[in-house]
């Protein structure tokens, strides 16, 4: 208990076994068992990342990204993402990004009914005060990471690189507009077919039902097959049981 929960003293402790668990000890022969040193630091505030746990379903999260076409441009790609299900909500890129550019994206994406009410962005100058003016409008309040830190906005730092393990180390693309036709061809595999083990595993925004679990292991029903769909030219394969025509 002192390990899990660094804040709780020794009289907190003994109520909690007094009450939860029937077993009567007094503080003081808990203060003797107790850490010397707590593995983190005490602190009464919530954490951020409970924080970001407890409010999954209203936090959104976005951030920008540098793409190096076969010439040498520099492409930024933006991303919006929802905490609780993975998914991708929108991205875009431009070669010149600015704020009014940035509010758009979140205008194609947001229009108030999501319930969303916490987005999560870094301290870029591009998030104006004005574009979190603007979001407020639609009940959602901007939440700036810490200065140099990266794990505040760690879902959406994991998305990237994904993005660029599963998929932009593998391609060179020619300009912008091949930058936009290979991240919507992976953002769909992402968001319809891509298992995420956080998930439970699970997918986002699943294309088809969930599989029934087969009755026979290691078997496929007789009326069925597997089907393989490449993705980017075979980059990636997504697989679904399809009936056999009779």
């Amino acid at each position: 208990m002192a390990v899990n929960k660094p804040i709780w003293g020794e009289e907190r402790i003994a109520h909690e076994l007094l009450l939860k668990i029937g077993i009567r000890i007094s503080p003081r022969t808990i203060r003797r068992y107790m850490p010397a040193k707590p593995r983190r630091p005490v602190d009464p505030k919530q954490r951020w990342m409970t924080f970001v746990r407890n409010h999954a379903k209203a936090v959104i999260a976005s951030d920008f990204f540098i793409v190096v076409t076969a010439t040498f441009q520099l492409v930024y790609v933006f991303v919006i993402m929802e905490i609780e299900t993975r998914r991708i909500l929108h991205f875009n890129v431009s070669r010149h990004p600015t704020a009014g550019w940035t509010l758009q994206q979140f205008r194609e994406c947001i229009t108030g009914d999501e319930g969303y009410k916490f987005l999560i962005h870094d301290r870029d100058r591009i998030y104006s005060e004005e574009l979190d003016a603007s979001l407020k409008s639609f009940g959602v309040t901007a939440l700036k990471t810490p200065y140099k830190s990266p794990q505040s906005n760690a879902f959406c730092e994991r998305l990237i690189g994904s993005a660029r393990r599963e998929c932009l180390d593998f391609m060179i693309p020619f300009n912008e507009a091949h930058v936009r036709q290979i991240l919507k061809s992976w953002t769909s595999h992402y968001n319809r077919g891509r298992p995420h083990s956080s998930l439970g595993p699970g997918i986002p925004k699943p294309s088809s039902p969930k599989a029934e679990l087969q009755t026979e292991r290691h078997s496929v029903p007789e009326n069925r097959r597997i089907v393989v769909t490449s993705i980017l030219g075979g980059l990636h394969h997504e697989y679904r049981l399809d009936e056999i025509a009779a």
